[in-house]
């Protein structure tokens, strides 16, 4: 079974999930169960093998659509309330809205722009609904209007010269149009701060931009303040562009997880990764020989393979090669994906245990995985003798860092990307394969542990450190406990659990109701809405609303902008803003090498993430006796 397996095994039944969207082979890992595939779908590659079906839905799902939302095929005729229409009736010229819904009416891309812009005339102290409606057509342009299109119309509306003004836009004067249009800019600038700086041509539109504001500057001294705010970001920005290129030789590769393990990596702060990161990464061959590449994060599958065919150019095996070369995704359980030549960003999309292989199409049905990855590990003795509350204080500190690094658009062009268009996710990518690499920990310390005794104080140690984690707000952590404990081969083992004491029964049995998916996570939502921040989220069910939002609603009605839509997936981008408002406090106490020991642990486990393997494990604990 999938990753995230005591959350999605309670749904899978109730949910087929979006069959045209082409996903990420990461979104299949993940969230398989309401974000399937079509078999050899995904972007990431074309599966080898068949996935087994997916039960149909039931008439009696308990999920409902994030914040009440449903797909209007799921209303009856009874349900749709006269006055909230989910269309225009005839004649009404647009939609009843009740606060706090949008505050713009549905409309073409362009006119909605000149909609904002027309908001913004208030200029210099901008009301709280224009900047909320500013804050909605930023966060979301890209799924109706490309951000060089909009820069571009921008442009135009700043030198006078669009073609989308209104009567309202043409009667005010002309510093209030650019001390808008400014507004404008600037807060696209602040939001997207250095993600526009790997979109070249859009990097370059912002520089056309910056010296035309420039060349007017003189004639508008009022626009002094906003003109300086616009110089310090494009040049801050154009100065570590350069600062990149200058030092591109010699700058420090940043490793991934499970990259070359080696503690001065680990203990390093994680810092948030770019397209144009470099990173080393090792890719197999048939006999699990590897060649070690050094690539761009971003970098094609035909970027890799001409790497790897350089790498390999001098050796006595790429003699022997006459087919081009293919790059394939092995798991554990032996599982191939066939990368397309044109897939990009593939390093942060790979299962915990997968491996990058190189081979011709001949060679494709003999790929094994490594031989460590079918091999049972040893078991770690280092989780019996952390203490529960340093564990759980490393869990959060590191998962802090993590969230932090995912820029709050990630979320949108996750979902959304086939939409809008191809745009990296790699931090949000590897902040779900850290969730999934816990819950697989979890699973995998508590069945390497034999002995009955100490395997019974593992549970009362993970207990205790879910309650920790939920008590530092890291509700990434807690979940992934939980379900690490609720896996299958893990819940099966009866004596085990028999053999906790009740208190730990009735603390564990109180984690799975708040996990339960039941009622739309209504025992989750509402402890998290009775949270302040700073509060580490269960991501996946954040990409779970924005999958039902973008699937039960169209972004274009009769060829105007869903401002309804856009509105609701702003907010729940702007709760992802809330929950890091605050940092979370330090959570080490010392510097000790105890300390530095625990941090490095947390920061790479080695789990088993093949279901049948842990199955095995599990009978051999506790054979059935059925």
């Amino acid at each position: 079974m999938k990753p995230l397996e005591k959350f999605l095994k309670k749904q899978s039944s109730h949910l087929s999930g979006p069959r045209h969207l082409h996903r990420r082979q990461s979104v299949s890992k993940i969230l398989p169960s309401f974000l399937r595939d079509n078999p050899g779908d995904s972007s990431g590659g074309e599966r080898c093998e068949d996935d087994p079906g997916v039960a149909p839905p039931s008439s009696q799902d308990c999920l409902e659509l994030p914040d009440g939302l449903r797909s209007p095929l799921s209303f009856s005729s009874d349900e749709l309330s006269p006055s909230e229409p989910l269309t225009p009736p005839p004649g009404s010229g647009g939609w009843t809205l009740s606060p706090p819904g949008p505050l713009l009416a549905p409309d073409t891309p362009e006119a909605l722009l000149g909609r904002v812009l027309e908001q913004l005339l208030a200029a210099p102290r901008l009301s709280d609904a224009a900047e909320l409606a500013l804050d909605d057509f930023v966060l979301t342009h890209t799924l109706f209007l490309p951000t060089e299109e909009l820069l571009l119309q921008l442009q135009q509306y700043f030198c006078g010269c669009s073609r989308y003004t209104t009567p309202a836009w043409e009667g005010s004067e002309a510093l209030q149009r650019k001390q808008a249009v400014l507004s404008c800019l600037l807060h696209l600038l602040d939001t997207y701060k250095d993600a526009l700086q790997e979109e070249e041509k859009t990097f370059q539109l912002i520089k056309d931009f910056y010296v035309l504001v420039m060349r007017d500057a003189p004639n508008f001294p009022q626009l002094e303040g906003n003109v300086i705010r616009l110089h310090r970001l494009v040049e801050s920005a154009e100065l570590r562009l350069t600062d990149g290129s200058a030092t591109q030789c010699s700058k420090q590769v940043k490793p991934l997880f499970r990259h070359f393990r080696r503690i001065d990596s680990c203990l390093q702060p994680r810092v948030a990764f770019r397209g144009s990161d470099e990173i080393f990464c090792r890719v197999y061959m048939p006999d699990h020989s590897y060649v070690t590449i050094r690539s761009r994060l971003s970098a094609s599958v035909s970027d890799i393979l001409s790497s790897v065919s350089e790498k390999l150019q001098y050796s006595e095996e790429q003699g022997q090669r006459e087919e081009p070369l293919i790059l394939v995704a092995v798991t554990s359980a032996g599982d191939k994906v066939l990368l397309k030549p044109d897939d990009g960003c593939i390093f942060t999309t790979l299962g915990i245990n997968s491996h990058l292989f190189a081979c011709n199409r001949e060679e494709l049905r003999s790929l094994v995985p490594l031989p460590e990855e079918v091999q049972l590990p040893p078991e770690d003795s280092h989780i019996h003798r952390i203490e529960a509350e340093d564990l759980a204080n490393q869990l959060s500190a590191f998962h802090w860092e993590l969230f932090s690094c995912v820029h709050e658009l990630e979320f949108i062009d996750y979902v959304f990307h086939v939409e809008r268009g191809r745009r990296e996710t790699a931090n949000l990518e590897l902040l779900l394969q850290r969730c999934s690499e816990v819950q697989h920990w979890v699973s995998t310390q508590t069945l390497l542990c034999e002995g009955q005794a100490r395997r019974t104080q593992l549970l009362k140690k993970f207990i205790k450190t879910a309650a920790i984690c939920k008590q530092n707000q890291d509700l990434l952590s807690f979940f992934a406990i939980v379900m690490g404990l609720d896996n299958g081969a893990v819940s099966r083992l009866r004596v085990t659990w028999e053999k906790l004491p009740g208190k730990f029964k009735n603390l564990f049995r109180k984690f799975e109701n708040l996990t339960d998916p039941c009622r739309n996570h209504k025992s989750y939502r509402e402890m998290v809405s009775r949270m302040r921040p700073p509060v580490i989220p269960f991501i996946p069910l954040i990409l779970k609303d924005l999958t039902f939002l973008h699937e039960g609603s169209k972004t274009f009605i009769d060829g105007l902008v869903n401002v309804e839509k856009m509105h609701t997936i702003a907010e729940k981008v702007r709760t992802v803003r809330r929950y890091r408002s605050s940092q979370l406090p330090g959570l080490d106490t010392d510097v000790s090498p105890t300390l530095l020991q625990n941090k490095a642990y947390v920061r790479q486990f080695q789990v088993i993430d093949n279901q049948n393997l842990l199955f095995e494990l599990s009978y051999k604990l506790e054979p059935n006796t059925q």
